[in-house]
């Protein structure tokens, strides 16, 4: 994996990373918040390790992967690199034990098998491990867990934490069931501040965060509360052949 890039392509991510910070800044503005309630998530899968140094080097800090193989590679080649890992694709079970205490938040907790296996491999490891929960907003969807089941999947995984060990339970992630429609997308990205609001209420904890938009809608996400944006293609461009 190329751990460099050319000067030309590091001032072009430069460039895109200002450009989407000043997006990020007008959203903030019209929503009435604060700049620095919502964290630049760059999602770097199937780009190189070179580009995810170069934007580091230009003071982004925040980046997300969604496969375990590929990102704990990236891991391994940046490892001098000031970076803070996010894990946000689906996760199988079988990958909990890679996973578990690499990630400065795993965004895509779905079922309560996963959320055993991770509590698990969280206490062998001896850390706590913020997660949120992914939920399914439209039947199109494979992921993310049934509304039905939200509230029994948070409660169970708010009690999965042993003497300072297991899971954190951080919030709530989605996928909006239209992609690159921020109009469109903004009733999910509301829907899921309430589910949140109304889980918090329930268990009586703080859910601060939500993980919400992308390239096409993420200011939309904004203005409807996310803490965390997911930006890929802004960032990177589009991504390459596989």
């Amino acid at each position: 994996m190329n751990t460099t890039t050319t000067t030309k392509r590091a001032e072009e991510l430069r460039r895109n990373l200002n450009s989407v910070r000043a997006r990020m800044a007008k959203a903030c503005g019209r929503a009435g918040r604060r700049e620095d309630d919502v964290l630049l998530l760059a999602v770097s899968k199937f780009h190189p390790a070179g580009d995810v140094a170069a934007l580091a080097q230009a003071g982004q800090r925040h980046f997300g992967e969604s496969y375990a193989q590929e990102a704990l590679a990236k891991q391994a080649e940046l490892v001098d690199q000031d970076i803070l890992w996010h894990f946000i694709g689906g996760l199988q079970t079988k990958k909990a034990k890679a996973v578990a205490g690499r990630f400065a938040l795993i965004h895509s907790l779905d079922s309560e098998k996963l959320a055993r296996e991770l509590f698990k491999r969280a206490k062998e490891a001896l850390i706590l491990q913020p997660v949120l929960i992914e939920v399914n907003m439209g039947e199109e969807q494979k992921a993310g867990v049934d509304e039905s089941d939200l509230i029994s999947l948070a409660e169970l995984t708010a009690s999965l934490k042993e003497r300072g060990c297991g899971l954190d339970l951080r919030g709530l992630m989605c996928l909006p069931p239209v992609f690159d429609s921020p109009e469109e997308a903004r009733p999910a990205f509301a829907y899921l501040r309430e589910l949140r609001d109304d889980l918090a209420a329930r268990l009586g904890a703080p859910l601060p965060e939500l993980s919400m938009g992308m390239t096409g809608d993420f200011e939309a996400a904004i203005e409807e509360g996310a803490t965390i944006i997911r930006v890929g293609t802004s960032l990177f461009g589009p991504r390459p052949a596989r």
